[in-house]
């Protein structure tokens, strides 16, 4: 038993929570829920406790998880910038639980605020989806919780029980050119790849309608650094996107927003809807049959720069999954990050859609 429900209003209004409640319990069939998978949009980030005791109480239960996001949405709507709630319940034999101790192979919903994300938590044992509840700043008081209170450590870990999963990954990017090895760098500006100038290969493999503007749009430019071995790391999404932050004419290098070592392999790539679009429902595709089972709902977790914002006013990453999976319970947030699991590693990851597709274990 799950479902999902979506309610909006004008001011941070607790009522607003415990309307999403209501009515994913009533299209559940349930008069209590196990647990609550509970998302808030930013009104509601400076003090977001009231929400969750109207949706504990509405719930008939304790287990509150979720956080405030920038946006947030379910299968039935979308909500930026307005006093928004989105809920999933869990009935029968599914339920959420903390998650003190994973182990390796441990699939988890990890959520965290902008100012508690670290690296050693990212890394720790378990594969892990989710996000940063932040907006496309990185700042702002967002907020975490669990257990029905907000998390004093800003960041959850959460085990979805009675469900089969698989995590999947949609990069959302067309690539420009093929692998490359970063033959010379010097900090954040990489110098050469292969025998060329980085400047050279990226303004020459732009495509027309780019190269004629008098700057390259760097906000829709990426580096993409490939993860594993370079063969087949395209088509398996086997990457990790990294913004530009400037291109250098005097020594024709890039600079980029993290680290690339000499002898790590690299490919330039473009923000580009269209290919953002297809390359979701690549994605689902390719997670459905690690799955093995049509999903039964979906917790998504999405970045604030790939919403209705990069698609013109619509969420086309969410018109996909409702158009493959029609009435399938989804919920998800915009974020400042995307949590993925990727070739056998946990990767904090940019401009990317992040979900767990779910199968009810019966």
């Amino acid at each position: 038993m799950i479902a999902t429900g979506f309610a909006t209003g004008t001011t941070a209004d607790p009522a607003i929570a415990a309307q999403a409640v209501a009515q994913a319990m009533s299209r559940a069939s349930i008069t209590h829920a196990n647990s609550v998978l509970l998302f808030l949009s930013d009104a509601f980030a400076r003090d977001p406790q009231p929400a969750l005791l109207a949706a504990s109480r509405q719930s008939q239960c304790m287990q509150i998880a979720g956080c405030s996001a920038a946006g947030i949405f379910t299968e039935d709507d979308w909500v930026l910038d307005a006093p928004a709630a989105a809920a999933m319940v869990f009935g029968g034999t599914l339920s959420l639980s903390t998650a003190h101790s994973p182990e390796t192979d441990d699939l988890v919903l990890a959520l965290t605020a902008p100012n508690a994300i670290n690296r050693g938590w990212i890394n720790a044992p378990g594969q892990r989806f989710g996000g940063v509840a932040g907006d496309a700043t990185g700042h702002g008081l967002y907020k975490v919780w669990n257990n029905g209170k907000v998390n004093p450590a800003g960041r959850c870990e959460l085990y979805i029980q009675g469900a089969t999963s698989v995590i999947g990954v949609s990069h959302g990017i067309r690539a420009l050119t093929a692998p490359t090895t970063v033959t010379t760098s010097n900090g954040f500006d990489v110098i050469t790849l292969g025998r060329q100038s980085a400047l050279n290969l990226l303004a020459r493999e732009l495509p027309l309608e780019v190269r004629e503007l008098d700057h390259i749009p760097l906000h829709l430019i990426m580096a993409a650094e490939v993860i594993g071995e370079p063969e087949a790391a395209l088509a398996e999404g086997r990457y990790r996107l990294i913004p530009v932050i400037a291109t250098n004419p005097d020594d024709r290098s890039v600079t980029l927003a993290a680290r690339l070592a000499e002898g790590s392999q690299m490919f330039w790539a473009m923000r580009q809807p269209l290919a953002a679009e297809r390359s979701m429902r690549v994605a689902l595709d390719r997670t459905e049959q690690i799955l093995g089972h049509r999903p039964d709902f979906a917790i998504v977790t999405s970045s604030s720069g790939r919403g209705p914002s990069f698609y013109g006013g619509e969420d086309k990453d969410l018109q996909v999954i409702t158009r493959l999976y029609p009435d399938m319970p989804v919920i998800g947030f915009y974020g400042n990050g995307e949590i993925g699991w990727l070739n056998n590693a946990n990767q904090l990851l940019e401009y990317s859609t992040v979900f767990g597709l779910f199968h009810h274990d019966v």
